[in-house]
């Protein structure tokens, strides 16, 4: 699994991604529902890059937070978003290669 997950975020986050999701981190997938409904890492759960503003109480509380997307771009603006509002335990974990249910 955690061979996936290094694939499916590498080139985001220079960041060692496997502690994080050992100890259950959220995993969030900022694309849009169309493109999760095509596959994403099991457990993910989609909050698209536009929602992510208005669905701030889904974040809070959470020890760690990985936001992803397609190319890292996205998850970079949903990071930067949460930052703003002041939930800073966030990993952009960048890019998503291959994304397909676990």
């Amino acid at each position: 699994m955690f061979d996936f997950l290094k694939k499916l975020f590498g080139g985001g986050s220079s960041e060692n991604l496997s502690p994080l999701i050992e100890n259950g981190a959220f995993l969030v997938d900022v694309r849009t529902p169309f493109e999760f409904s095509g596959g994403s890492v099991k457990g993910a759960v989609n909050i698209p890059l536009d929602k992510v503003q208005n669905n701030l109480a889904k974040f809070k509380n959470k020890n760690q937070i990985i936001v992803f997307c397609r190319s890292g771009n996205r998850s970079g603006q949903a990071k930067s978003i949460l930052a703003q509002n002041g939930i800073t335990n966030v990993t952009n974990g960048g890019l998503g290669k291959t994304l397909i249910n676990m």
